[in-house]
């Protein structure tokens, strides 16, 4: 059974669209995980090209992260799940938080429903021995490193990865010059968190200019997470910032920053989960 990891941004709408006109081998689902915290402009995607597959698309969420951050606790009411946040002094990058988001709002939403809604199997159960998953996820060839992460974490037997971007060296321009050539009526967005701190400068840059309802969305949960009276900053001792500058984000000059520290290297290569960005 081959299951397509949907991000909705570039590389996965490329995978989906490929697999539907039978340019490579056919999913029989694909699983969007829904953080409910992405720019309207992938939902208005995501739902164009729900419409346009021949294979059905599954889209699961685990709930709001926007608003779990904001009440500090995950959908099931414990403590919210910790982003990378960076931490220090205004001015003074000192770390960063363990990121636990990708885990708990992508990977494990996409394996539950493929473990007990796809197959069917019961809490515990094994796949049985007869049975093979293959995960396919839209990383591309300008990706290897993400992609050996990837491979080192799926270690089972009868539940492997796929990468057929890699396998055909398509980078992730290639697929937006596939896309162009299919014929999406609209351009395909990068599929993220409006507040998701793996931004590197430019797309900062380019929320803020052509994106307004996401900019004020990462504004405010920028604000939040230096709230004391929030919940959600309770247990940390530093500050959390969005930027890597440790600055809050609506004064941060993206150009003149770019250029004193390098954050426009700081973008999704950093994602080592293969989820986000895609």
């Amino acid at each position: 059974m081959r299951i397509l990891n949907l991000g909705a941004g570039v590389q996965s709408t490329a995978l989906a669209l490929m697999a539907k006109q039978g340019d490579i081998e056919p999913f029989d689902y694909a699983v969007f995980a829904d953080t409910m915290a992405e720019p309207n402009k992938v939902y208005d995607h995501l739902k164009w090209l729900i419409d346009e597959l021949t294979f059905p698309v599954l889209v699961r969420s685990r709930g709001n992260l926007t608003n779990n951050i904001k009440n500090g606790i995950n959908n099931d009411g414990g403590r919210f799940c910790s982003l990378p946040f960076f931490t220090g002094d205004e001015g003074r990058n000192s770390g960063i938080t363990r990121r636990q988001c990708t885990s708990e709002y992508k990977i494990k939403v996409v394996e539950k429903t493929i473990r007990y809604e796809i197959l069917k199997l019961q809490p515990r159960q094994h796949i049985p021995k007869n049975m093979n998953i293959v995960q396919i996820m839209g990383l591309s060839y300008d990706e290897p490193t993400r992609i050996a992460k990837v491979k080192a974490r799926h270690a089972s037997n009868n539940w492997k990865v796929e990468f057929p971007l890699y396998d055909l060296e398509m980078t992730r321009t290639d697929c937006i010059n596939w896309l162009k050539e299919y014929g999406v009526p609209h351009e395909t967005p990068r599929s993220a968190c409006t507040f998701c701190p793996y931004h590197s400068d430019a797309e900062w840059k380019r929320i803020k200019e052509q994106d307004p309802e996401s900019w004020k969305q990462a504004v405010e949960v920028d604000r939040i997470i230096r709230d004391k009276s929030m919940r959600a900053t309770q247990a940390y001792n530093d500050k959390l910032w969005l930027h890597r500058s440790c600055t809050p984000l609506d004064s941060v000059d993206f150009d003149k920053w770019k250029d004193a520290r390098g954050q426009s290297y700081f973008g999704f290569s950093n994602e080592c989960e293969g989820m986000c960005g895609v």
